[in-house]
């Protein structure tokens, strides 16, 4: 009989995987990734940088090998291939005579995009089989239709609560199909693919360490719900800046697939059984609403998701920004953290987006290319969901979303530790907003920022005292 062939994607695990659950069992079967060689690509004209940097794909090898040490303890392996996706997978099929290819539908024009080539590749004698996951509900429980998705995160909100119903995470299998004889298998050394990468190392100012890998992820999981404690405080610190537990630190897991969303909602849901519901156990579950909003968005959007394809040439603003060197600390310490570690809180991302869209002027586009290239919690869905949002274009594109900084930094970081935490230089200052307005407290030292925007104006913050509380994000 021949063999059925798994392609992956951003599902890289084995428990709660509908492409390892199969109606008859295949006589043998060939798992496949495809580092897609667009990933590899300039992400805009006037930039070296590549689509996926070093920390992101760092991460990503480090789940691959992981992936591949569990298919081989059930009989099966991996097979890691670089270049046109659906051109790979097309001549995987024809070679081993493949008779199914399973893949998972997932939110990006370019995803969608490979499985309609698929489609048009395949042999006259092989099948596509699609399914669904990843995500808390499936198309055909959503209580609308894709075409008539809610216009606002809370609306959408509103109509999911109506008739919550999450399906249970499914188990990982116990055996798989064996491995065809012929069929290559294996991974290329990640240093000929990229020697930053290769030789990454995430700067341990960061506090915590992300691994690739599902026992890892479900390590986490399990740390943070049952052993920290950390979950009963989730409401009240998750605009927290520094340390390893003011949030759950799931999203790279779930990025690429080591976590499903339905394996958190369960276990959320197993601790309210043991504990009673509670403010953060809600909260828990409101962010996952949120990716879950994002991904249904993505999929209605397609190509819209991006805007128009091109992006500008970045102006030097932008270079500046991605370096940490605007002059405002709050943003610099961010976009620091960002190159340091591959992760920033989500915070830290609202502010710096909104600085380099509201303040500064650029193109938002740049910035979320830019997420992409560094971010180890890189998603299609929610990195672009998320700048749009920030920056009023796609969803809820008439309110547009600004962030005063300055403002902000008062009162998420009033002590200054977070900025001094990235940015040595300001240690010797007094704490406070000494440290977030350098240039006022030491100007024979600090240079005044790129720009100061007419909203720092109308809510002048003192070096020392606490202005109004009147000012917040719209």
């Amino acid at each position: 009989m021949s063999p059925e062939l798994v392609w992956l994607r951003d599902d890289l695990r084995l428990a709660d995987n509908p492409l390892f659950h199969f109606a008859s069992p295949p006589a043998a079967l060939v798992c496949v990734y495809v580092l897609d060689e667009r990933w590899f690509s300039p992400l805009a004209s006037g930039l070296s940088a590549r689509r996926i940097g070093p920390a992101r794909l760092s991460f990503l090898w480090q789940s691959l090998i992981a992936l591949r040490g569990e298919l081989l303890k059930r009989g099966g392996d991996l097979l890691v291939r670089v270049g046109d996706p659906s051109a790979a997978i097309a001549e995987l099929a024809s070679s081993l005579k493949v008779c199914c290819v399973h893949v998972r539908d997932a939110p990006g024009h370019d995803e969608m995009d490979d499985l309609t080539r698929l489609a048009e590749r395949l042999p006259a004698d092989c099948e596509l089989r699609r399914c669904e996951g990843g995500t808390l509900f499936e198309k055909a429980a959503l209580p609308f239709t894709l075409e008539a998705l809610p216009g606002s995160f809370s609306a959408f909100r509103r109509r999911m609560e109506k008739a919550w119903s999450v399906p249970p995470a499914r188990s990982a299998p116990i055996t798989l199909p064996l491995w065809p004889q012929q069929a290559p298998r294996g991974l290329p050394p990640l240093k000929d693919l990229c020697t930053e990468a290769a030789a990454w190392r995430a700067d341990p100012r960061g506090e915590f360490r992300f691994l690739g890998g599902e026992e890892v992820a479900q390590a986490r999981l399990e740390h943070y719900l049952w052993h920290s404690g950390a979950i009963t405080r989730y409401k009240q610190t998750r605009n927290g800046l520094l340390g390893a537990e003011f949030s759950t630190r799931l999203s790279p897991w779930l990025a690429v697939g080591c976590l499903s969303a339905r394996q958190v909602h369960d276990h959320v849901r197993a601790w309210e059984s043991d504990h009673g519901a509670c403010e953060s156990s809600y909260w828990a579950i409101f962010e996952l609403m949120w990716r879950e909003y994002f991904h249904w968005a993505a999929r209605q959007a397609k190509a819209g998701l991006y805007g128009p394809r091109a992006l500008p040439e970045p102006p030097a603003a932008f270079h500046d920004w991605c370096r940490g060197e605007t002059g405002v600390p709050f943003i610099d310490a961010g976009m620091r953290e960002l190159a340091s570690t591959g992760w920033q809180s989500n915070r830290v991302r609202q502010n710096v987006a909104s600085f380099l869209v509201h303040d500064l002027g650029v193109d938002w586009r740049l910035g979320a290319a830019w997420f992409e290239h560094c971010l180890i919690d890189f998603d299609v869905a929610s990195n672009w969901g998320n700048w749009g949002y920030v920056a009023g274009a796609g969803r809820e594109a008439s309110r547009g979303h600004y962030f005063n900084v300055l403002w902000q930094a008062r009162r998420y970081d009033p002590a200054g530790d977070y900025v001094s935490h990235w940015l040595p230089e300001l240690v010797g200052l007094a704490e406070g907003e000494a440290r977030h307005q350098p240039w006022r407290a030491a100007p024979q030292v600090f240079s005044a920022p790129m720009v100061s925007p007419a909203a720092w104006d109308d809510e002048q913050i003192p070096l020392r005292g606490a202005s109004s509380d009147s000012s917040k994000e719209t």
